[in-house]
């Protein structure tokens, strides 16, 4: 089963997709440590997680080169670092083609595969021309996963509303 949660940012998509995860698995985290900022995130996401029995394995870019053994439940956090990263020091122009690829390879693996996105289009403000860029791209990667996907939630204000399939 493959489920894609997306939702703005401190909607509470990562709480809730732990919450998905009774059984703990894998925890994918795709977040560069580029700075205190970044630090402070990452520490908080670490203790969110700790003793919910994940394994973490830390995957900036090349998401398809990730071993993980059939039928484990994969928690993917998440795919706008992952599509950042290849973006801007990796796939570069196929960043969607090699971030849908990497999420399509866990899913034929098994398991629970639950992959947190972000919703980057409500904003409003004048974007420059590499951030309009990225926005597409990431646009286009949840489009591509919400396709494959058995269940779309979308967080809003910590509320959970499926858009395809249903909590299960």
């Amino acid at each position: 089963m493959f489920t894609l949660i997306i939702g703005g940012s401190a909607s509470g998509k990562s709480e809730y997709a732990e919450c998905l995860m009774t059984r703990g698995g894998v925890y994918i985290a795709t977040m560069r440590p580029w700075d205190d900022e970044c630090l402070a995130r990452i520490a908080k996401h670490q203790k969110m997680r700790a003793k919910k029995g994940f394994t973490t394995v830390e995957c900036y870019t090349g998401l398809d080169k990730v071993e993980i053994p059939a039928g484990w439940d994969v928690l993917i956090e998440d795919i706008g670092n992952l599509t950042a990263n290849e973006l801007f020091g990796g796939a570069g122009d196929g960043t969607a083609d090699a971030v849908t690829a990497g999420v399509k390879r866990l899913v034929r693996r098994g398991g629970h595969i639950v992959a947190v996105s972000n919703e980057v289009f409500s904003g409003g403000a004048d974007y420059g021309t590499e951030t309009v860029k990225y926005m597409r791209i990431l646009g286009r990667i949840n489009r591509n996963l919400a396709s494959i996907a058995d269940n779309v939630c979308e967080i809003v204000c910590g509320v959970p509303i499926y858009r395809k399939g249903g909590e299960g």
